[in-house]
């Protein structure tokens, strides 16, 4: 107890002690109540200095080896950096970097030889040089998410002088590579859509070219399959489909189709005006093989058909080219009649065709 609180307690006791004599003799209390009524005064005056023993620690403050004083703050330093351009994983685009730079002196005993706010803001852009290096520019808000958490802790520099931190932490990139990264999305999503249809376009291409167009027989399986509950139109448009698988692959209609062409568009146009033109070497040879009739699958009619171009284009007529290329037109399989440098003629001979 202080010396204050003790002249306190004693002021306090003998103002009561006064009170209670002058109350005694006026109300005349009797002689026995006396020394009760001194005992309580006593024991009222005493019970401060009691409580304060009892609160008093058994070893004094001043005897112990680390005093119970009042720890001074801890004094921190900050500096505002604006701006600082950090990389990305993309070349020539940077992250814009602004936060406010916190740092602890851990090297005292030279801070007047050490610039600590130089060690601190290398210290903490260098952490954050490491994170944003292996992020794509575009992902500039969630980069800004990751460094608030990876620089708000106290981190010793190299040096081991300095503790540094971060704390209101900014990442944008600037106005004209957003602008740029923008544009650069919108093509590659435009390639990605133009490249998808254009292999959607040559699987079409390639599934109506080499499947469903590759002969007539296929177009109308195709047909049937597309309309089962139409055999009677199937038939009707057989002539249609043989015209347009003539026309994809290049070729001419087959004579065996002719009757089916009868009722399509423009062909009795087309008759009319091959029957007003003059006959070719090419249409008079033509019907002389029908004559013969020779199997379109026999192996002999191209070798009969090429040794009459032959002659043709001996004799010096004028149109041995144009059968030559009507002839280079047919179809035939190769058999395995003939190898290798055998005479083809010899085959023929056999055949019963003797030039």
């Amino acid at each position: 107890m202080s010396s204050g609180h003790k002249t306190m307690s004693a002021f306090l006791a003998v103002i009561g002690s006064l009170i209670a004599v002058i109350l005694g003799l006026c109300v005349r209390w009797p002689l026995w109540a006396w020394p009760i009524l001194l005992g309580a005064l006593a024991a009222l005056a005493g019970l401060p200095q009691f409580l304060g023993r009892r609160r008093r620690p058994i070893i004094p403050p001043e005897h112990t080896l680390e005093p119970d004083l009042p720890i001074p703050p801890v004094e921190r330093w900050e500096k505002i950096v604006r701006d600082v351009a950090l990389p990305s994983r993309s070349a020539d685009y940077d992250f814009l970097f602004t936060a406010v730079v916190r740092w602890i002196p851990s090297d005292t005993a030279h801070g007047a030889e050490v610039s600590f706010a130089g060690l601190a803001v290398d210290a903490v852009l260098q952490r954050a040089a490491d994170v944003t290096a292996a992020q794509l520019p575009h992902r500039a808000s969630l980069v800004q998410h990751q460094l608030s958490g990876e620089l708000a802790t106290m981190v010793s520099d190299p040096s081991g002088r300095v503790r540094a931190m971060a704390e209101h932490v900014e990442v944008v990139l600037s106005d004209t590579d957003r602008e740029r990264l923008d544009k650069l999305a919108t093509v590659r999503k435009n390639e990605t859509v133009w490249e998808h249809e254009r292999k959607w376009e040559q699987s079409k291409r390639a599934y109506l070219g080499e499947d469903v167009l590759s002969s007539a027989g296929s177009a109308v399986v195709w047909w049937l399959a597309k309309n089962d509950d139409r055999v009677d139109r199937a038939v009707a448009d057989i002539g249609l489909l043989a015209q347009l698988t003539a026309v994809a692959n290049d070729e001419c209609v087959p004579e065996r189709l002719h009757p089916y062409l009868s009722d399509t568009p423009g062909f009795k146009e087309a008759e009319k005006l091959r029957e007003e033109a003059p006959d070719t070497l090419a249409d008079h040879f033509t019907r002389f093989m029908t004559s013969t009739g020779v199997e379109e699958d026999d192996p002999m009619k191209l070798l009969f058909a090429r040794r009459v171009a032959e002659a043709a284009k001996a004799a010096g007529l004028d149109e041995a080219d144009t059968l030559t290329r009507l002839i280079d037109t047919w179809e035939v399989p190769h058999t395995e009649s003939f190898q290798q440098g055998d005479d083809p003629a010899e085959g023929y001979e056999e055949q019963g065709y003797a030039p």
